[in-house]
């Protein structure tokens, strides 16, 4: 599924003009991104947590040549399933 589907079924499912679902879910893509930018933690029971980690820097190699380089350090998104949506796929 990609954000054209995702739209679509939002849509259909809330009974919404596609217009105002892909509002909605730009919102809420925008509200989420905008929370973890400020490394903030968004918990939606029984769907799940998005967060921050930091990577530290690290060094690594340059596979074709095996010279090390230097990685750096950078924030990643997470995401962790919560319970209710683990048991709905098992």
């Amino acid at each position: 599924m990609n954000k054209n589907d995702l739209v679509a079924e939002v849509a259909a499912k809330a009974g919404l003009s596609k217009a105002d679902a892909e509002k909605a879910v730009d919102t809420v893509l925008d509200t989420i991104t905008g929370c973890l930018k400020n490394k903030d933690e968004v918990r939606l029971v029984g769907f799940g947590t998005f967060l921050v980690s930091r990577r530290a820097a690290s060094q690594g190699r340059n596979p074709r040549t095996g010279e090390p380089i230097q990685i750096p350090a950078s924030n990643q998104p997470k995401f962790r399933a919560g319970k209710a949506l683990k048991e709905a796929l098992n």
